[in-house]
């Protein structure tokens, strides 16, 4: 075996962002498919389960508001607890965490499902259920680059993020079609994915022995050192605050699509639910086409090249609503918002984990996915504020984009040089030991 320094990693680096890996390539490995399909299993049971509980709480309150904490409990444990969570997952073997976790979630989620089971029973329950998805989703992100090597990654990520929008839309609208008719079938439903994403793991996953960092003693203090890790580094740090500041605009159609929706010209009683459901479903589907299409016809070179102008897009496609388009031009809107955010979101995840040493990715991405759940809700409450000033929506909007548009050029201008980037893809790449094959995102 050759002996790679960190010198000659830095040098290669450049070369390698050449050629774009396939989907093909992608697909054709085994345990990427099996994590990919569990993954896949436990999204659309859980927008099925969001649709039925939403019913199911609704039906026997009437009270809209507790509907809606049922809705928004799934959010919660990263707010609380999440990067705790996650670093919780760092201790042990990635994949015995995300089997531990589904079976969790699927005893936990038919315990909901019981006939006569009191609300305030079936709140505890979720709550306790939605504990298990940080640690399950950070275990998963520290295990894909395990399993995706080079530009495997990035492609794999976009992979998963087409398939998400695809699986939030299909499973929202045929869980809400489920949901009315058996809302504990809908949930009797989403525990059998997990029992079923459980096995497949347990099946055609292998187990890896966990990552042993020096200095693991108190799981507080390495969370605390999760945060250290991504602000205290130049380029880890200018990654999370890219993704924080788009993060700020790509939700905004979807939270505000209600109150967009009924401000257009020409809506009716008769079409308003319709034209809220088109104006949220634009930015999924544009999210997956952009995965789709960017990550082919898009070298790894230039998708770095382009990561903040992409950035820079997710807002700008916003400032038209300042012009109070149609619902085409909504749409429209929250489509590209979508698109672009799929062409940034794969590039940024993937240089931020080529750039963080092994032994801290589930905790590091504790980190990143509580931020990411904080940006997006502050910007929908952020928008909705504005509108509250004697503003109309679209105009919200619009000023929203426009003070975005600015955060991130000043992100941008002190973004890290290509050279800085490479130094750090070198020093993060693993030791020969380990013969694990780095490129650069």
């Amino acid at each position: 075996m050759s002996r790679t320094t960190p010198e000659d990693g830095a040098r290669k680096a450049p070369a390698q962002d050449e050629r774009s890996a396939t989907y093909r390539e992608v697909l054709a490995g085994g345990e990427y498919r099996t994590v990919f399909t569990a993954n896949m299993l436990s999204l659309v049971g859980d927008y099925f389960a969001k649709a039925a509980i939403t019913a199911l709480v609704f039906s026997q309150t009437g009270s809209p508001g507790l509907s809606a904490v049922a809705f928004a409990l799934s959010y919660a444990p990263w707010l609380i607890a999440g990067p705790v969570l996650a670093t919780l997952a760092e201790r042990y073997a990635y994949r015995n965490v995300m089997i531990l976790c589904d079976v969790a979630r699927m005893c936990l989620v038919a315990l909901v499902a019981v006939p006569g089971m009191p609300l305030w029973g079936m709140l505890v329950l979720l709550f306790l259920a939605s504990l298990a998805s940080p640690p399950a989703q950070a275990a998963r992100s520290a295990l894909l680059p395990q399993i995706l090597p080079g530009d495997q990654l990035p492609v794999g990520t976009a992979l998963n993020l087409t398939a998400g929008q695809i699986a939030q839309v299909g499973g929202y609208l045929v869980g809400g079609l489920l949901a009315a008719v058996s809302p504990r079938g809908a949930l009797m439903f989403d525990a059998a994915t997990f029992a079923a994403s459980a096995l497949l793991l347990t099946l055609w996953v292998t187990a890896r022995p966990p990552i042993v960092v020096s200095g693991q003693h108190h799981l507080i203090r390495e969370t605390g050192e999760g945060f250290r890790m991504v602000f205290s580094s130049t380029t880890m740090r200018s990654i999370a605050l890219l993704v924080f500041s788009a993060m700020l605009f790509t939700t905004v159609p979807e939270g505000l699509g209600a109150a967009w929706a009924n401000q257009l010209d020409g809506v009716s009683t008769a079409n308003r639910g319709l034209w809220q459901g088109l104006i949220m479903m634009s930015s999924p589907v544009g999210a997956a086409l952009g995965a789709l299409i960017l990550t082919r016809a898009l070298s790894p070179a230039r998708r770095r090249r382009l990561l903040l102008p992409f950035s820079l897009a997710i807002p700008a496609v916003l400032i038209p609503s300042l012009l109070q388009p149609g619902l085409l031009g909504v749409c429209l809107m929250s489509a590209l918002c979508g698109f672009f955010a799929a062409g940034m979101l794969p590039t940024a995840n993937a240089l931020f984990v080529r750039v963080l040493p092994e032994g801290y990715r589930a905790r590091a991405f504790g980190v990143m996915q509580m931020g990411l759940q904080l940006c997006q809700g502050g910007g929908i409450i952020a928008a909705g504020m504005l509108s509250n000033w004697h503003l109309r929506v679209p105009t919200a909007i619009g000023l929203w984009s426009v003070l975005g548009l600015i955060l991130i050029v000043t992100v941008a201008a002190t973004w890290p040089s290509r050279e800085l980037f490479d130094r750090a893809l070198a020093e993060a790449a693993p030791k020969p030991s380990t013969a694990q094959p780095v490129a650069a995102a």
